[in-house]
């Protein structure tokens, strides 16, 4: 008999299924058993599954989980009526573990753990599942339509991507591989994260996908249009603004001469300021400090979209950075939250 086994499972899951097995434990006891695959970075400490009581349980009295292949676990305590294992040794990565669960596992006499929706406490390698969920949220410039029913909306399911926005340049769009790490993925994943406040790495790590989870069960989607920066290093140098897709502002900008030239690729803002000082080194040696620089989104190291008043524009005269009118760059700097993309091109 088989049948669907919802634990709450800290692990990138391939695949989350119970079977009742026979006579395997004390006393015949029946064992559901949970099989999960790992990511490739791992260390001790990581949760392996999460288990829910229907009564306040203490981790100490519970049996030791036993897993194939053989692993070293410990229950740790979370919550009054909350325990989850963790791993007390290194994991093979890319191996599916299996681990055997005695149905009978109670609190004191009268409680038993119980069905729960699994959530990702650890950082996942489906990055398809990852997509799907930023889609659904409209982080992303692609679209998802499920063609499987999904018993919940943050259910990995099969379904199609479609590009969402025509009008964005080519050079974006050629950056985009379903199933890979890239750009337009980590940053919108910073976009999320920053939204809910939380650590603006890129990475989908423990918090992340819980929020992720819940944000798509719940039906919280980005409230903001998808933005887009491109940067155009020939003569006479421009900058584009994008907002939901459409080209929605042109200026004219000053990136950096030959001898501290703005870096060419695809980058998301990571930090953004008002106002700020900028200081730093000249070519010939001497420092600069220059306070009251305005409507500040550094997406690379330090470059950064800014206002900066030059007699002229639309040619190289930055140490890295893209300069803009003061005007232009109050324009501009409302629709750069973190995550959104800048591309640099010839």
């Amino acid at each position: 008999m088989i049948r669907r086994l919802k634990i709450a499972c800290a692990v990138a899951v391939v695949s989350l299924t119970s079977t009742i097995l026979p006579s395997l434990g004390a006393s015949g006891a029946t064992i559901y058993r949970v099989s999960a695959t790992f990511p490739a970075t791992l260390s001790v400490n990581l949760p392996l599954l999460r288990l829910h009581f229907s009564a306040p349980t203490k981790a100490t009295s519970l049996p030791p989980l036993f897993a194939k292949p053989s692993l070293l676990t410990k229950w740790q305590q979370i919550g009054p009526s909350e325990v989850q294992a963790i791993a007390l040794g290194p994991l093979k990565p890319m191996t599916s573990y299996t681990f055997f669960i005695p149905s009978k596992m109670r609190c004191a006499s009268s409680c038993r753990f119980s069905a729960s929706r699994p959530r990702v406490a650890s950082v996942s390698t489906n990055l398809t599942w990852e997509v799907q969920l930023l889609a659904e949220l409209k982080y992303l410039p692609v679209t998802f339509t499920p063609t499987a029913t999904q018993s919940a909306p943050s259910e990995q399911v099969s379904g199609t991507f479609a590009w969402a926005y025509p009008d964005l340049p080519a050079t974006l769009r050629s950056q985009w591989r379903l199933g890979s790490d890239n750009a337009i993925l980590r940053g919108a994943v910073m976009n999320f994260q920053s939204r809910l406040s939380l650590p603006t790495t890129g990475e989908a790590d423990a918090a992340t996908w819980s929020a992720l989870l819940s944000a798509v069960d719940a039906h919280h989607v980005n409230p903001a249009s998808y933005n887009y920066v491109d940067v155009s290093t020939a003569l006479p140098q421009t900058l584009t603004l994008y907002v939901a897709g459409h080209a929605k502002f042109h200026a004219l900008v000053n990136t950096g001469i030959s001898v501290a030239p703005t870096a060419l690729g695809t980058y998301p803002v990571y930090v953004r300021y008002l106002t700020t000082t900028m200081s730093g080194t000249n070519p010939d040696g001497s420092h600069y400090s220059d306070p009251g620089i305005p409507w500040v989104s550094y997406f690379n190291g330090g470059d950064a979209l800014h206002g900066f008043i030059r007699s002229t524009y639309g040619w190289p005269q930055s140490l890295g950075c893209v300069e803009m009118t003061f005007a232009s760059a109050q324009t501009v700097f409302p629709f750069t939250p973190i995550g959104t993309l800048v591309t640099v091109h010839a």
